[in-house]
C-alpha cells in the first residue's frame, strides 16, 4: 500500500472514531452503596393525628450504571427488616412482629431494579420489584442525581479520593398490597407509607 493511501485510510479511521457517539465507547460501571451514607426513612399516618417517622438502620446494595448514556443495567438493595427504628422501643417491637414486618419469618426486604427512564437533567424514574413479607410487587421511584465526581475526602482510609455519585429517591406504597393490613380498616395506622432514600455510592475501579 502506498504511503499516501495509508495516510488517507488512517485519517478516515480517526475522523470516524471522533464522530462516534459517546454511548459507543462508554462502559457501564458497578457502583457500591456506602452503608455509612445510606439513609432509608419512612412515614405513615397514626390515627389521622400525626405521622410516625422511622428509619431502617441496616441496608446494602449496588447497581451497574453508565452515567454517559444514563443507562441502568441492574441494581439491588437489601434492607434488614429488624433494623427498623422509630425512637420508641415498644413501638419498634410491635413493628417487628407479625402485625407489620414479621422479621422472624421475613428478615430481608429486597428491591431489584427492572428499568430506569431519564426524565430531564439529573432526574428519572426507577422501576423495580419490591419483596416484602414474601410478596413481590412493582414500584416506581422518583430519582434525583445530586452530584457525581471525586469525593472531597482523600487520604486516611482512602489512598485516593473515590469517584462517588449522590442520589435522592422517593416513592409512596400502599402496604396493604403486600398484605400488611393491621390498622388499615379502622384508620388507626395509615395504608400509605412514604419512603425516602438518600445514598452515596462509590464507583468500582477496574482491576
Amino acid at each position: 500500500m502506498h504511503c499516501g493511501r495509508l495516510f488517507r485510510t488512517g485519517r478516515v479511521a480517526l475522523a470516524t472514531a471522533l464522530l462516534l457517539p459517546l454511548s459507543v465507547t462508554a462502559a457501564p460501571r458497578t457502583w457500591v452503596i456506602d452503608p455509612e451514607h445510606f439513609s432509608i426513612a419512612f412515614s405513615v399516618a397514626h390515627a389521622g393525628f400525626a405521622d410516625v417517622m422511622g428509619l431502617f438502620e441496616e441496608a446494602e446494595g449496588q447497581f451497574v450504571y453508565d452515567p454517559q448514556t444514563r443507562e441502568l443495567e441492574s441494581g439491588e438493595v437489601t434492607v434488614q427488616a429488624g433494623s427498623v427504628f422509630t425512637a420508641h422501643e415498644e413501638r419498634d417491637k410491635h413493628v417487628r412482629d407479625g402485625d407489620f414486618l414479621d422479621v422472624d419469618a421475613h428478615p430481608d426486604i429486597r428491591f431489584v431494579a427492572t428499568g430506569y427512564e431519564p426524565q430531564g437533567e439529573g432526574r428519572g424514574e426507577l422501576r423495580g420489584d419490591l419483596t416484602l413479607l414474601g410478596e413481590t410487587r412493582p414500584v416506581t421511584l422518583d430519582v434525583r442525581i445530586n452530584q457525581m465526581g471525586e469525593y472531597p475526602f482523600g487520604g486516611g482510609v482512602f489512598s485516593d479520593p473515590p469517584y462517588v455519585i449522590g442520589i435522592s429517591a422517593e416513592t409512596t406504597i400502599q402496604r396493604s398490597e403486600w398484605d400488611m393490613t393491621y390498622g388499615v380498616e379502622d384508620d388507626i395506622v395509615g395504608d400509605a407509607v412514604e419512603l425516602r432514600f438518600e445514598l452515596e455510592a462509590r464507583r468500582q475501579e477496574d482491576g
